[in-house]
Protein backbone atom coordinates (compact mmCIF):
# COMPACT_ATOMS: atom_id res chain seq x y z
CA UNK A 1 0.00 0.00 0.00
CA UNK A 2 1.47 3.34 -1.09
CA UNK A 3 -0.30 6.70 1.00
CA UNK A 4 -2.23 9.22 -1.23
CA UNK A 5 0.47 12.56 -0.29
CA UNK A 6 -1.70 15.30 0.79
CA UNK A 7 -0.36 18.37 -1.04
CA UNK A 8 -0.13 21.27 1.07
CA UNK A 9 0.90 23.84 -1.40
CA UNK A 10 -1.73 22.62 -4.07
CA UNK A 11 -4.35 22.98 -1.53
CA UNK A 12 -2.71 26.67 -0.09
CA UNK A 13 -2.58 27.93 -3.51
CA UNK A 14 -5.70 27.36 -4.13
CA UNK A 15 -7.03 29.11 -0.87
CA UNK A 16 -4.59 32.02 -1.19
CA UNK A 17 -6.87 32.44 -5.05
CA UNK A 18 -9.70 32.41 -3.34
CA UNK A 19 -8.56 34.96 -0.61
CA UNK A 20 -7.06 37.30 -3.57
CA UNK A 21 -10.44 37.61 -5.67
CA UNK A 22 -12.73 38.27 -2.31
CA UNK A 23 -9.77 40.52 -1.09
CA UNK A 24 -10.03 42.21 -4.88
CA UNK A 25 -13.61 42.52 -4.34
CA UNK A 26 -13.38 44.10 -0.81
CA UNK A 27 -10.70 46.60 -1.67
CA UNK A 28 -13.13 47.67 -5.17
CA UNK A 29 -15.74 48.19 -2.19
CA UNK A 30 -13.28 50.81 -0.51
CA UNK A 31 -11.61 48.34 2.10
CA UNK A 32 -8.18 46.71 1.87
CA UNK A 33 -7.33 44.36 3.70
CA UNK A 34 -4.48 45.08 6.12
CA UNK A 35 -1.99 42.70 8.12
CA UNK A 36 0.38 43.65 10.99
CA UNK A 37 2.83 41.88 12.06
CA UNK A 38 5.10 42.62 15.21
CA UNK A 39 8.43 41.11 15.74
CA UNK A 40 10.36 41.58 18.51
CA UNK A 41 14.05 40.99 18.54
CA UNK A 42 16.51 39.05 15.62
CA UNK A 43 15.35 35.34 15.88
CA UNK A 44 16.55 33.90 12.02
CA UNK A 45 13.61 31.54 12.17
CA UNK A 46 11.55 34.29 12.80
CA UNK A 47 12.55 36.43 10.63
CA UNK A 48 12.18 34.04 7.42
CA UNK A 49 8.65 33.26 8.71
CA UNK A 50 7.84 36.98 8.66
CA UNK A 51 9.00 37.47 5.44
CA UNK A 52 6.97 34.91 3.70
CA UNK A 53 3.92 35.91 5.77
CA UNK A 54 4.59 39.66 4.05
CA UNK A 55 5.27 38.03 0.63
CA UNK A 56 1.89 36.46 0.56
CA UNK A 57 0.13 39.39 1.62
CA UNK A 58 1.84 41.18 -1.61
CA UNK A 59 0.51 38.38 -3.48
CA UNK A 60 -2.80 38.08 -2.21
CA UNK A 61 -3.89 42.08 -2.21
CA UNK A 62 -3.54 42.18 1.35
CA UNK A 63 -1.51 45.24 3.03
CA UNK A 64 0.99 44.08 5.38
CA UNK A 65 2.56 46.75 7.80
CA UNK A 66 6.11 45.57 9.65
CA UNK A 67 6.94 46.71 13.06
CA UNK A 68 10.25 45.54 14.27
CA UNK A 69 10.81 46.08 17.79
CA UNK A 70 15.19 45.78 19.22
CA UNK A 71 15.01 42.60 21.66
CA UNK A 72 15.76 45.44 24.53
CA UNK A 73 12.42 46.75 23.65
CA UNK A 74 10.13 46.86 26.96
CA UNK A 75 7.05 45.41 28.25
CA UNK A 76 5.14 48.94 27.55
CA UNK A 77 7.13 49.75 24.35
CA UNK A 78 4.90 46.57 22.86
CA UNK A 79 1.86 47.24 24.68
CA UNK A 80 1.53 50.81 23.48
CA UNK A 81 2.39 49.40 19.86
CA UNK A 82 -0.27 46.78 20.35
CA UNK A 83 -2.74 49.30 21.71
CA UNK A 84 -2.11 51.88 18.79
CA UNK A 85 -2.84 49.28 15.87
CA UNK A 86 -6.05 48.03 18.35
CA UNK A 87 -7.33 51.19 17.20
CA UNK A 88 -6.21 51.82 14.04
CA UNK A 89 -8.87 51.32 11.50
CA UNK A 90 -6.24 50.33 8.05
CA UNK A 91 -5.39 47.46 10.23
CA UNK A 92 -7.85 44.11 10.60
CA UNK A 93 -5.03 41.96 12.11
CA UNK A 94 -2.36 41.47 14.12
CA UNK A 95 0.25 38.91 14.48
CA UNK A 96 2.56 38.93 17.36
CA UNK A 97 5.74 36.94 16.18
CA UNK A 98 6.88 33.93 18.31
CA UNK A 99 8.58 33.74 20.62
CA UNK A 100 9.00 36.80 21.62
CA UNK A 101 12.58 37.64 24.31
CA UNK A 102 11.96 36.08 27.65
CA UNK A 103 11.28 39.22 29.49
CA UNK A 104 8.29 40.08 27.89
CA UNK A 105 5.16 37.52 28.99
CA UNK A 106 3.56 36.37 25.41
CA UNK A 107 0.43 35.39 26.43
CA UNK A 108 0.07 38.72 28.23
CA UNK A 109 0.88 40.68 25.41
CA UNK A 110 -1.50 37.95 23.25
CA UNK A 111 -4.18 38.98 25.35
CA UNK A 112 -4.13 42.93 24.28
CA UNK A 113 -4.63 41.92 20.62
CA UNK A 114 -9.04 43.13 20.27
CA UNK A 115 -10.04 39.40 19.93
CA UNK A 116 -11.64 40.71 16.24
CA UNK A 117 -7.78 41.56 15.04
CA UNK A 118 -6.61 38.15 16.97
CA UNK A 119 -5.57 36.36 13.23
CA UNK A 120 -3.70 33.89 15.32
CA UNK A 121 -6.69 32.78 17.32
CA UNK A 122 -4.95 33.46 20.68
CA UNK A 123 -6.68 35.49 22.50
CA UNK A 124 -8.59 33.43 25.72
CA UNK A 125 -11.97 35.04 24.43
CA UNK A 126 -11.21 33.23 20.69
CA UNK A 127 -10.26 30.20 22.66
CA UNK A 128 -13.16 30.26 24.57
CA UNK A 129 -15.76 30.84 21.77
CA UNK A 130 -13.52 27.73 20.17
CA UNK A 131 -14.31 25.24 22.79
CA UNK A 132 -17.81 27.00 22.92
CA UNK A 133 -18.48 25.92 18.99
CA UNK A 134 -18.78 29.39 18.47
CA UNK A 135 -18.01 31.59 15.43
CA UNK A 136 -14.41 33.77 15.94
CA UNK A 137 -10.85 33.48 14.90
CA UNK A 138 -8.75 30.22 14.83
CA UNK A 139 -5.15 29.16 14.97
CA UNK A 140 -3.78 29.06 11.63
CA UNK A 141 -2.15 26.01 11.73
CA UNK A 142 -5.22 23.95 13.38
CA UNK A 143 -7.19 25.23 10.77
CA UNK A 144 -4.91 24.21 7.68
CA UNK A 145 -4.78 20.64 9.19
CA UNK A 146 -8.26 20.43 9.23
CA UNK A 147 -8.37 21.78 5.67
CA UNK A 148 -5.87 19.05 4.67
CA UNK A 149 -7.87 16.19 6.76
CA UNK A 150 -11.30 17.46 4.39
CA UNK A 151 -9.31 16.78 1.08
CA UNK A 152 -9.58 13.03 1.69
CA UNK A 153 -12.90 12.72 3.22
CA UNK A 154 -15.28 15.45 3.99
CA UNK A 155 -17.16 13.15 6.32
CA UNK A 156 -15.20 13.07 9.80
CA UNK A 157 -18.44 11.77 11.79
CA UNK A 158 -17.30 9.02 14.25
CA UNK A 159 -13.67 8.61 13.42
CA UNK A 160 -10.95 8.17 15.84
CA UNK A 161 -8.51 10.92 15.83
CA UNK A 162 -5.71 11.10 17.63
CA UNK A 163 -3.55 14.07 18.61
CA UNK A 164 -0.01 13.82 20.12
CA UNK A 165 0.28 17.48 21.38
CA UNK A 166 -1.44 19.53 23.87
CA UNK A 167 0.14 23.02 23.00
CA UNK A 168 -2.64 26.11 23.13
CA UNK A 169 -1.26 27.09 20.17
CA UNK A 170 -2.13 23.69 17.91
CA UNK A 171 -3.11 20.75 20.18
CA UNK A 172 -5.92 22.10 22.16
CA UNK A 173 -7.69 23.75 19.64
CA UNK A 174 -7.03 20.84 16.96
CA UNK A 175 -8.63 18.83 19.36
CA UNK A 176 -11.98 21.28 19.55
CA UNK A 177 -12.04 21.17 15.90
CA UNK A 178 -12.06 17.48 14.94
CA UNK A 179 -15.04 17.49 18.12
CA UNK A 180 -16.68 19.88 16.42
CA UNK A 181 -16.65 17.33 13.31
CA UNK A 182 -18.69 14.83 15.38
CA UNK A 183 -14.71 12.65 15.78
CA UNK A 184 -14.51 10.98 19.00
CA UNK A 185 -10.79 12.46 19.73
CA UNK A 186 -8.10 11.26 21.99
CA UNK A 187 -5.56 13.77 23.35
CA UNK A 188 -2.05 12.47 24.13
CA UNK A 189 1.22 13.89 25.01
CA UNK A 190 4.80 12.90 26.41
CA UNK A 191 3.56 11.41 29.44
CA UNK A 192 0.70 9.38 27.77
CA UNK A 193 1.29 5.69 28.45
CA UNK A 194 0.91 2.80 25.80
CA UNK A 195 1.26 5.55 22.97
CA UNK A 196 2.00 3.26 20.42
CA UNK A 197 -0.99 1.31 21.03
CA UNK A 198 -3.23 4.22 20.99
CA UNK A 199 -2.16 5.59 17.90
CA UNK A 200 -2.86 2.08 16.15
CA UNK A 201 -6.47 2.99 16.93
CA UNK A 202 -6.34 6.12 15.31
CA UNK A 203 -7.95 6.82 12.18
CA UNK A 204 -6.93 10.28 11.82
CA UNK A 205 -3.18 10.59 13.27
CA UNK A 206 -2.35 14.30 14.38
CA UNK A 207 1.57 14.66 15.04
CA UNK A 208 2.72 17.58 16.75
CA UNK A 209 5.65 16.78 19.27
CA UNK A 210 8.67 18.73 17.82
CA UNK A 211 10.57 15.23 17.45
CA UNK A 212 12.15 14.12 14.30
CA UNK A 213 10.63 11.10 13.15
CA UNK A 214 8.86 10.12 16.61
CA UNK A 215 6.37 8.63 15.48
CA UNK A 216 6.83 5.16 13.77
CA UNK A 217 5.53 3.40 10.56
CA UNK A 218 4.29 0.42 13.16
CA UNK A 219 2.72 3.21 15.20
CA UNK A 220 -0.06 4.44 12.04
CA UNK A 221 -3.50 1.89 11.67
CA UNK A 222 -3.38 0.48 8.44
CA UNK A 223 -5.31 2.53 5.83
CA UNK A 224 -5.20 6.12 8.54
CA UNK A 225 -5.03 9.76 7.44
CA UNK A 226 -1.43 11.03 8.95
CA UNK A 227 -1.15 14.82 9.87
CA UNK A 228 2.14 16.20 10.33
CA UNK A 229 3.21 19.08 12.51
CA UNK A 230 6.43 18.94 13.38
CA UNK A 231 9.47 20.92 11.58
CA UNK A 232 12.72 19.48 12.77
CA UNK A 233 15.51 21.13 10.96
CA UNK A 234 18.60 18.25 10.82
CA UNK A 235 22.55 19.39 11.62
CA UNK A 236 22.83 18.98 7.87
CA UNK A 237 19.46 21.50 7.23
CA UNK A 238 17.37 18.55 6.38
CA UNK A 239 13.90 19.28 7.29
CA UNK A 240 12.19 15.81 8.90
CA UNK A 241 8.79 16.06 10.49
CA UNK A 242 7.31 14.13 13.36
CA UNK A 243 6.07 11.33 11.74
CA UNK A 244 8.71 8.65 10.09
CA UNK A 245 7.31 9.49 6.64
CA UNK A 246 8.72 6.64 4.97
CA UNK A 247 7.33 3.80 6.89
CA UNK A 248 4.08 5.67 7.49
CA UNK A 249 3.17 6.26 3.64
CA UNK A 250 3.26 2.72 3.24
CA UNK A 251 0.46 2.04 5.75
CA UNK A 252 -1.28 4.88 5.68
CA UNK A 253 -3.81 5.69 3.25
CA UNK A 254 -3.04 9.42 3.33
CA UNK A 255 -0.16 11.82 4.76
CA UNK A 256 1.21 14.66 4.85
CA UNK A 257 4.81 15.39 3.59
CA UNK A 258 7.64 17.80 5.47
CA UNK A 259 8.10 20.17 4.01
CA UNK A 260 4.77 20.77 1.60
CA UNK A 261 2.30 19.64 4.41
CA UNK A 262 0.94 21.64 6.37
CA UNK A 263 3.45 24.80 6.64
CA UNK A 264 1.98 26.47 3.77
CA UNK A 265 -1.80 26.24 5.08
CA UNK A 266 -0.62 28.00 8.43
CA UNK A 267 -0.17 30.89 6.30
CA UNK A 268 -2.91 30.56 4.06
CA UNK A 269 -5.06 30.69 7.03
CA UNK A 270 -3.61 33.64 8.30
CA UNK A 271 -4.57 35.37 5.27
CA UNK A 272 -8.11 33.64 5.31
CA UNK A 273 -8.35 34.83 8.59
CA UNK A 274 -7.17 38.29 8.00
CA UNK A 275 -9.51 38.60 5.16
CA UNK A 276 -12.10 37.58 7.42
CA UNK A 277 -11.20 40.13 10.01
CA UNK A 278 -11.89 43.13 7.03
CA UNK A 279 -14.88 41.90 5.89
CA UNK A 280 -16.83 42.21 9.35
CA UNK A 281 -15.78 45.49 9.49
Amino acid sequence: MSARIIDGKQVAERLRGEIAARAAALSAAGTTPGLAVIMVGDNPASDVYVRNKVNACEKTGIRSFEHRLPASASRDDVTLLIHRLNADRHIHGILLQLPVPAHIDANAMTGLIAPEKDVDGLHPLNIGRLVAGLPGMVPCTPQGSLLLIQEVTRDLSGLHAVVIGRSLLFGKPMGQLLLAQDCTVTQAHSKTRELPALCRQADILVAAVGRAEMVKGEWVKPGAIVIDVGINRQADGKLLGDVDFAAASKIAAAITPVPGGVGPMTIACLLANTLKAAEKT
